[in-house]
């Protein structure tokens, strides 16, 4: 693939390097990884506390991935106008407000509030960070944002345990208040270093490339009206679902089986199975964001998607049949987060390929609101728990949707966008109107 670059002479000095850019991205997602992954630890303790239902408590988490994901359009835009510093420093201070709002929350209605506000902080974070890695590496799209991405996924394996200690010591509403203070200021601090990135251009490959890129810049109506978008955004939210599920419910799950507690020994640490789990999670989950993007960026998008999909949909079958060990627990968990985190680094960089480097924010953004549609499921798994009486009939669905999404993008998606780009830059060569071959393919 060749890649260029519009001169900036700016852009190779300092923290104007766009590996420093990339960076400072990558605090940015750690600071509000929490938000989401950290949350799981304080669905037991509020129950406990208020004597609210976990799927009353877990309607604020799907209120929060709603907001994170529905609204990055607006926030997208935001990025492509006026640069990343102001929509990520506004981001960070909504984002640690919302943990703060949440330790002083004695009524669900103020906790549904304080989601929508750290669900606004932290898409405005998140997709801006995204957008931005995908502008300032045309060339290496897969890796760039795989490693944004991961800074998402791993950022919370950092403090994990030190917030599942204070829950148990200080309380949750303690934890809630000094990681929100910690968390907002770093990203408010750091942010003031971001810095527009120069426009760029990529060249499309020849035909049959591992990775197609198209020679067109799609706005974001233009986007929307091409078949491949949906069946990316189906695909997505097929995936997200399974890795959502995992991210809500591994606590309750664990406390139902029986395992949670279990003290599991590695090296000279002694932890709590659940907070053992919980770590290698996150750190699995930002792992797979870099490693897959730089595999695709090699073997090509779908073929990754094909092998990490497949893995994941078994992984939470496998949880499913033998979670109820502690050792089994221990592998099949984090192996479901191995195949849903790289949906945040693939989909981003087949986008990117797809429409256009210009409006790479703003379309990402629209492709990333899939996980906010995956997130309406949340709260009805405890309702189907409840009614079956068990986790099984949730896993198993949760199980086979992964496992469709691999089917559908190597048998639907690959071919499809394939021959849209080919048509696209045949007649981009030949000079004729590009707009049909889009919305037809």
């Amino acid at each position: 693939m060749n890649a260029t670059t519009a001169h900036d002479p700016m852009q190779n000095t300092g923290l104007k390097n766009r590996w420093s850019q990339l960076v400072i991205g990558i605090i940015c997602m750690a600071m509000i990884a929490n938000l989401q992954y950290g949350w799981t630890l304080f669905v037991n303790p509020m129950s406990q506390k208020f004597g609210w239902t976990r799927a009353a408590i877990q309607v604020a988490f799907s209120i929060f991935v709603l907001c994170e994901t529905w609204l990055t359009p607006i926030e997208g835009w935001l990025m492509d106008k006026f640069g990343p510093r102001p929509v990520i420093l506004v981001g960070g201070v909504l984002a640690g407000l919302s943990w703060i709002m949440n330790s002083y929350a004695t009524s669900l209605g103020f906790l549904y509030f304080s989601a929508i506000i750290g669900g606004i902080g932290a898409g405005s974070v998140y997709g801006t960070c995204v957008g931005n890695a995908l502008k300032w590496f045309p060339d290496k799209r897969g890796l760039a944002a795989g490693l944004t991405a991961a800074g998402f996924g791993a950022g919370a394996a950092l403090t994990v345990i030190p917030i599942a200690r204070m829950v148990h010591a200080g309380g949750y509403d303690q934890a809630f208040f000094t990681f929100g203070v910690i968390q907002g200021l770093v990203v408010l601090v750091v942010s003031l270093f971001l810095i527009r990135p120069p426009t760029t251009a990529a060249v499309a490959t020849a035909k049959g490339a591992v990775n197609p890129l198209t020679r067109r810049n799609f706005s974001p109506g233009e986007m929307l009206k091409t078949p491949v978008f949906w069946w990316l955004y189906l695909c997505m939210a097929l995936v997200a679902e399974g890795g959502l599920m995992a991210a809500a419910e591994v606590a309750p799950i664990a406390k139902d089986y029986g395992v949670g507690s279990v003290p599991m020994n590695f090296l000279w640490w002694t932890l709590p199975l659940l907070t053992m789990t919980l770590s290698i999670d996150n750190l699995v989950n930002g792992l797979t964001r870099p490693l897959t993007g730089w595999i695709s960026d090699h073997i090509g998008r779908e073929n990754t998607m094909l092998l990490v999909f497949v893995v994941e949909g078994l992984a939470i079958w496998g949880l499913m049949a033998f979670g109820h060990e502690p050792g089994a627990f221990l592998i099949f968990a984090p192996l479901i987060f191995l195949g849903y985190g790289e949906i945040f680094s693939l989909f981003p960089a087949v986008s990117g390929d797809t429409f256009g480097p210009k409006f790479a924010a703003t379309n990402n953004a629209f492709l990333y609101t899939a996980k906010g549609t995956a997130s309406l499921l949340i709260p009805l798994a405890n309702l189907l728990k409840h009614s079956a009486g068990s986790w099984v009939p949730v896993l198993w669905i949760a199980g086979a949707l992964p496992i469709v999404a691999a089917i559908l993008i190597k048998s639907v998606v690959s071919p499809m966008r394939r021959h849209m780009l080919e048509s696209l830059n045949a007649e981009a060569e030949s000079g004729t109107p590009m707009h049909k071959a889009a919305q037809t393919a």
